[in-house]
């Protein structure tokens, strides 16, 4: 652990710093996820911290999706000072400029680890580079980014976007065909994440890679959603305005999809029957809505990547290499298995 006197300086510091520039402070890791930018700076270091935990910064994306929130708890419930650590938490708002300033105050904080969630895969090469000199290593979690030096950070772990977006469209080949419906011309609509994003950069490849093998696949037209249900119902609607025939809806999160099917239904057609919905992440609302027969599939992107990054750690606290990239194990629902399912989820 770090200079604790150093850290007291720095929260203190950067409590009255992000209060003044209307960003969500850093909240202690037992206070809750929230995009509200009054949120409570972080309170001074507990019982614990004097103790000597691992003091671990972890820059979050933001609040936008049951994937987000999910992803949250499982950092704030690993990273308690029970487990040994302290977690410094700050909410981005879905903001790169916002990430940035957490990352700075965690360096002027002396942190041990810092675990960011980028935003977008670029514009992170200077601020790791004040990370990496002052010798914090960055661990990356969920999306991945696109810098010179890979050394900026350790390893990433997360979630293989390519092969979720290509899961996708192998059940939807195996669902048409089952259907008898493997030789019909299909249209496709796409709602895309956040562009730039390594989830909707992975799973748009993923996606056009398995298209393009099927002649009988239109790709009618693709628009992101920003991972949001609010502007998924909001490009489906404009989606549904602007042809006739949609028989696939592609959404990159469930949020979306449940904001396409909202869409679908205000337009007197069944989602699930008439417009198939192929989505990703699978949360516990997912299953509910393909047990209700509104969502046909939804790929698993598993967001609980708290546990894997704290054992990360404790092989860097005892000097053991790590690998540099680590894939969560995923899995694909449909309303097969659903109902089956759904008593098992943790999220």
């Amino acid at each position: 652990m770090r200079k604790i006197v150093s850290l007291l300086l720095g929260v203190a510091l950067a409590a009255g710093m992000m209060t003044g520039c209307g960003s969500a402070a850093p909240a202690s890791s037992a206070a809750p996820a929230s995009s509200d930018s009054n949120a409570p700076a972080a309170p001074a270091a507990s019982a614990a911290e004097e103790k000597g935990t691992i003091v671990v910064g972890y820059a979050q994306v933001g609040a936008e999706s049951d994937w987000r929130t999910a992803n949250t708890k499982s950092f704030q419930t690993t990273f308690v000072p029970e487990n040994g650590y302290t977690l410094i938490f700050d909410d981005a708002q879905q903001k790169q400029e916002n990430q940035i300033k957490a990352i700075r105050n965690f360096i002027a904080q002396e942190v041990d680890y810092i675990v960011l969630a980028p935003v977008v895969e670029t514009g992170w090469e200077t601020v790791l580079g004040e990370a990496k000199a002052a010798g914090i290593p960055v661990i990356l979690s969920d999306r991945m980014i696109d810098v010179s030096d890979d050394t900026l950070y350790t390893c990433w772990v997360g979630g293989n976007f390519i092969k979720e977006g290509e899961d996708g469209v192998k059940w939807l080949n195996d669902y048409l065909k089952a259907q008898g419906r493997d030789n019909e011309d299909i249209n496709v609509v796409m709602l895309q994440g956040t562009i730039g994003a390594s989830a909707e950069i992975g799973r748009t490849e993923g996606v056009e890679k398995m298209l393009k093998e099927n002649p009988h696949y239109k790709l009618l037209e693709k628009q992101t959603g920003e991972f949001t249900q609010t502007k998924g119902q909001e490009v489906m609607e404009s989606f549904l305005k602007a042809y006739d025939d949609i028989d696939v809806v592609i959404a990159q999160n469930d949020n979306m999809a449940f904001g396409a099917i909202d869409a679908i239904k205000a337009v007197g057609k069944v989602p699930g029957k008439d417009v198939i919905i192929v989505s990703f992440d699978a949360v516990h609302a997912a299953f509910e809505s393909m047990i209700a027969g509104d969502m046909n599939v939804s790929v698993e992107c598993n967001p609980l990547h708290g546990p894997r990054v704290a054992e990360i750690i404790q092989k860097l606290e005892k000097g053991e290499a790590v690998e540099k990239i680590q894939y969560v194990d995923e899995k694909v629902y449909d309303q097969t298995n659903a109902e089956k399912e759904l008593p098992n989820r943790l999220y």
